[in-house]
């Protein structure tokens, strides 16, 4: 009989998806309704990966004013951002083998988490992961450390069967947090100097390496 493999926790924005046309708009959107410039493209990119409430909050100071920002990103979001995506090239396959080799799959995002689900409910290979786990709307759950958790305890896992897979240092702090093992891909939105920063254990530069790092 095969030994159990592992579960694989897998970030959605800069990991299986690349959403930066989506993200941006609805920031843009966001900030324009409250009266507040929008910055440059480049700097609204480093948005992907934060929880809202983390981006928002230096720009808008004031709680109140942040709440009514993440609605108008979120009202945004569920009409046009949502589906404002492309899929990495090669993750799919890469996904589809992950699962026929016995993994376990789950996707653990920032992202709000109805519209996590529904991303990857609509994403040709979405029906390969288990559960989505995504922020809660009050934000509670909002950074990866808690997320991971809620994870683990809605899987029933240890955090030593399980790996993350992510693009920013976010998902590598909230592995090592938990002591979890980990990949930082550099296909998505931070890159190999935020990684490495990070003390991510492996780099992917493209999907096709998972399975081999996986098993190495």
């Amino acid at each position: 009989m095969r030994p159990a493999r592992a579960t694989l926790f897998f970030d959605l924005d800069g990991t299986l998806i690349d959403s930066a046309i989506g993200i941006t708009r609805c920031v843009a959107h966001a900030l324009t309704q409250m009266a507040h410039p929008v910055p440059p493209q480049d700097e609204l990119r480093r948005w992907i990966g934060p929880s809202l409430r983390t981006s928002f909050s230096p720009l808008l100071r004031d709680p109140v004013r942040v709440e009514q920002a993440v609605d108008h990103y979120r009202d945004r979001f569920e009409t046009h951002g949502w589906a404002e995506h492309e899929v990495y090239p090669g993750i799919g396959d890469t996904v589809e083998a992950l699962h026929a080799d016995g993994y376990r799959l789950a996707v653990v995002t920032a992202k709000n988490e109805p519209h996590a689900r529904k991303i990857v409910e609509h994403l040709p290979f979405g029906r390969r992961f288990d559960d989505v786990i995504g922020a809660t709307a009050d934000g509670r759950l909002s950074d990866k450390p808690e997320l991971i958790a809620e994870a683990l305890q809605r899987l029933g896992l240890q955090a030593d069967e399980c790996w993350m897979i992510g693009d920013r240092h976010m998902d590598i702090d909230g592995a090592r947090h938990h002591g979890m093992r980990n990949i930082g891909v550099l296909w998505g939105f931070g890159g190999e100097a935020e990684l490495r920063g990070a003390g991510a254990d492996h780099l992917a530069a493209a999907p096709a390496e998972l399975p081999v790092l996986l098993a190495a």
